[in-house]
């Protein structure tokens, strides 16, 4: 009898708990005063913000929303989060910007607006520096702030004067604060502003806590732009146009990200006194001790999923993560034109920048015209790079920077000029199609490495170069251009490399020691990218080479241990890895699999729709 009692009244628990899950509305048209309802909407998503409680949802309705989200708490667990989302089907915007009217016509193309600074509350972008650690302003100021002409931004001037000339491809504006007002220059070619939608910076963040810790939650569906973000180098608080400040679990997804002073999304680390004071390897050592003691572990940072956004016109990165993208995923993200003014520059710039990229998986992410695409700095353990489409980056696709391994890198297309700049050892690139050069660099810094699967330091070692594997992929060289196509480069590193299998085209050079390699050095498969209709197709005849290499399936067992840490290859979960299916998903032969990310291609030339 007893039993019987608690079984029903735990089964009238359930309802109870289910009917305590709220859903806010908020709409253009609504009312902060209001309940939130459907039928009486919120007006701003942060008062859904404060209202929300875990397991809550708040569903945005169409128009345009100027605010900066702080969350003052997050969900409780993976299934019991804070959801924000765009309501199915419905356009939303949220700007960091305000709208700039009544403009002053100066001279030509040049116009002028002043405004009182308590247009701008407590942060003026327009008297905000970009600075700190690792970064060049190159012998000029530059600010938080932009100016925006139908959605498409201006450029900052260096000084009054050059506004004050005709305007050219890339029209200027720049600012003055004084102790009253803000004044700023712009040059609309051909156009009256007053006539346009022309916006200006006001919030440093679009989404973004104030405090860490705020765990689970959910953004997804948004369209965001507009943020005077700072710039985000590793031993700081790195804030983005929206990011997590370490937390746990957030999830990212279905977004539109763009128009970010420095960077997108930012996974980075919380802010203390040492923040931008921190320039050199040995103080990033100490940044991670003082992390390790504020909570750096497995149990209560990163675990985010970053998934299908856009990303674009962000002029540091596209997404970055110092410390806190650790356990995450990034994939199925489109990201480029990163870096595109190049007004500034640094050693924080790329479509994907990230600090300890422990355990976290990047796949799936297309990444063009971000000067670097993929650049994991420091730390890569665990960390698996798969099925990205890298192309017309000016820097390099991949950038391994002091990592001891074990990392692994298989089944990505890398079309630039410089496919891999490699500053570590440790790493297996397998079933990889890599059409520009390698940059092998041993490094006397004395980086980290960890126990498996953790945060927890095991010790630190420089960099000798190579301990890396290299197993079925295509190299393709350009005969008469620099040195570095295919593997040659690794002939004088103090650790040897493992090789197989691999396929070297037009003047590609294998390793020296590498057995049976397939070269073909008057073979040209003349790889070329055509965007059409939102859709990108790869051309290029690999003929029957990658069918005819001396191949094996790679597995964790044939992958050994990286020599630094004494780790093998294994998924986050410590289950084995076996690089069983092609860049599409296809599954490869178990006995003899084709080189390169496609699984026997054709001999003609292949057409491939690769995104």
């Amino acid at each position: 009898m007893i039993h019987t009692i608690i079984t029903i009244a735990a089964l009238l628990l359930v309802p109870l708990a289910a009917a305590h899950a709220a859903d806010f509305h908020v709409a253009a048209s609504g009312n902060d005063a209001n309940p939130g309802t459907k039928a009486a909407p919120l007006r701003t998503i942060q008062r859904g913000a404060d209202l929300a409680q875990p397991g809550d949802v708040i569903t945005v309705h169409k128009g345009v929303y100027r605010e900066s989200i702080s969350p003052p708490r997050g969900g409780e667990s993976d299934t019991k989060r804070i959801v924000y989302q765009a309501a199915p089907g419905e356009k939303v915007e949220i700007k960091g910007s305000e709208v700039a009217k009544n403009w002053v016509k100066v001279q030509n193309d040049v116009w002028k607006v002043t405004l009182p600074n308590s247009f701008f509350g407590s942060f003026n972008p327009y008297g905000d520096l970009i600075h700190g650690d690792w970064f060049s302003a190159r012998g000029r100021q530059h600010h938080t702030g932009a100016v925006y002409l139908n959605g498409d931004w201006l450029a900052e001037a260096a000084k009054l004067d050059d506004v004050m000339k005709p305007a050219g491809a890339a029209p200027l504006w720049f600012g003055q604060v004084d102790k009253d007002n803000t004044t700023i220059w712009a040059q609309f070619k051909g156009v009256n502003p007053n006539e346009q939608l022309v916006e200006i910076n006001a919030r440093r963040t679009v989404f973004y806590p104030k405090k860490p810790g705020m765990n689970y939650i959910t953004v997804r569906g948004f369209i965001m732009r507009h943020a005077a973000t700072p710039w985000a180098p590793p031993p700081a608080e790195q804030l983005g146009l929206i990011g997590p400040h370490w937390s746990k679990g957030w999830i990212i997804e279905n977004n539109v990200i763009s128009h970010s002073r420095c960077s997108g999304i930012t996974l980075g680390k919380y802010g203390d006194e040492w923040d931008n004071k921190s320039q050199s390897a040995k103080a990033y050592n100490l940044t991670i001790e003082r992390a390790l003691k504020n909570g750096w572990n497995k149990e209560t940072i990163g675990h985010h999923i970053v998934r299908n956004n856009t990303i674009y016109n962000c002029e540091q990165t596209g997404i970055c993560g110092s410390l806190g993208a650790v356990f995450s995923q990034i994939i199925d993200n489109h990201i480029y034109n990163i870096w595109t003014q190049r007004l500034f520059s640094g050693a924080e710039l790329g479509g994907i920048k990230i600090h300890a990229s422990i355990d976290m998986l990047i796949k799936n992410n297309r990444i063009h015209n971000a000067g670097r695409g993929l650049w994991m700095d420091w730390m890569a353990q665990g960390t698996r790079i798969t099925g990205n489409l890298c192309y017309d980056n000016s820097t390099d696709d991949l950038f391994v920077e002091v990592n001891h391994g074990p990392f692994l890198v298989d089944n990505n297309i890398f079309l630039s000029g410089l496919s891999v700049r490699d500053w570590s050892q440790g790493g297996a690139f397998v079933h990889n199609l890599m059409a520009g050069t390698i940059d092998s660099r041993p490094q006397g810094r004395a980086t980290p490495y960890h126990k498996a699967h953790s945060t927890a330091v095991a010790g630190l070692s420089n960099i000798k170069g190579g301990d890396h594997r290299f197993y079925n992929n295509i190299f393709i060289g350009q005969p008469g251009k620099a040195p570095g196509f295919g593997l040659s480069m690794y002939d004088a590193r103090e650790f040897p490399l493992q090789t197989g299998g691999n396929v070297y085209y037009n003047g590609a050079r294998p390793y020296a020691k590498e057995a049976d390699p397939l070269t073909l050095p008057d073979v040209d498969p003349k790889p070329e990218i055509v965007e059409k209709d939102g859709h990108v197709y790869l051309h290029l005849t690999l003929g029957q080479a990658p069918q005819k290499a001396a191949t094996k399936l790679v597995t964790t067992e044939r992958l050994g241990s990286a020599k630094i840490p004494g780790l093998g290859y294994e998924n986050p979960d410590g289950s084995p890895v076996r690089i069983d299916v092609d860049y599409f998903g296809a599954k490869r032969s178990e006995a003899k699999p084709s080189a390169g990310p496609f699984e026997v291609p054709a001999a003609d030339r292949l057409t491939l729709k690769v995104r």
